[in-house]
């Protein structure tokens, strides 16, 4: 099984639930496309949802340039620490913003722990699987 490609549906399957909770969030809150603001629970939930794609954007091709080079259950299991890292910084966003380091921590750390990977496979020259 490709772990690394599993890790990645999951991180943008994640991705898209949490657009699902901001849907939700509108009609909740009564917030009307396209605001967005209006009721603070709303404003969080899009928050982690664009915190999200933020990340995203330097996770995924990380994953998989990092693939490239480190054993692969190596490198999902750092890219299941994001997925699980996100669950808990929305978790704890959306109860309490100012909670959110843990999460936040779990979510930035892998990110940061794939980018220095590739760029020691790049510049030390690891070899290719």
């Amino acid at each position: 099984m490709n772990y690394v490609d599993l890790v990645a549906i999951l991180a943008i399957a994640q991705f898209v639930f949490f657009g699902v909770l901001v849907g939700r969030a509108r009609g909740r809150h009564g917030v009307k496309a396209p605001a967005v603001t209006g009721h603070e629970l709303f404003e969080r939930t899009y928050r982690v949802q664009m915190n999200t794609l933020e990340l995203l954007v330097a996770f995924l091709p990380l994953l998989f340039i990092a693939a490239k080079y480190w054993p692969q259950a190596w490198v999902a299991a750092v890219g299941a620490v994001f997925v699980a890292g996100r669950f808990v910084y929305w978790r704890s966003y959306v109860a309490a913003p100012a909670s959110r380091s843990l999460g936040f921590g779990l979510s930035i750390m892998p990110v940061m722990a794939l980018l220095l990977g590739v760029l020691v496979a790049l510049v030390g020259g690891v070899a290719s699987k």
